[in-house]
């Protein structure tokens, strides 16, 4: 995670983390890690707070990615990139068909 620092009107200095999101294999292993923190006897905030995640994302991602190993969040990652490709080209191929075989095709 990268650190910027903001100037603030006064003269005071203001130190800012920039976000980046976590790639579905990241987040398996994060959550396993909460697994055993919480196992241990910790409580939700403190685990939170030693993964560096909010805890609206720990649960967010218990919802998703529970239950779940690192190899089916990278599966879960190659269909989802599946899907939005199939989305996009199925379309064009049912109006390529309709066209070719003679149906008027009006867009909306």
């Amino acid at each position: 995670m990268g650190v910027l620092i903001a100037s603030l009107a006064g003269g005071r200095m203001s130190i800012m983390t920039t976000r980046r999101r976590k790639s579905p294999e990241q987040i398996v292993r994060l959550l396993g890690q909460a697994d055993q923190l919480l196992a241990n006897g910790e409580d939700l905030a403190s685990v939170c707070r030693t993964l560096g995640i909010s805890e609206s994302s720990f649960h967010r991602w218990r919802a998703r990615y529970g239950g779940m190993n690192v190899d089916d969040a990278k599966r879960l990652k190659e269909l989802e990139a599946e899907s939005a490709t199939l989305k996009l080209t199925c379309p064009r191929l049912v109006h390529q068909c309709l066209c070719e075989s003679g149906v008027v095709v009006v867009p909306i």
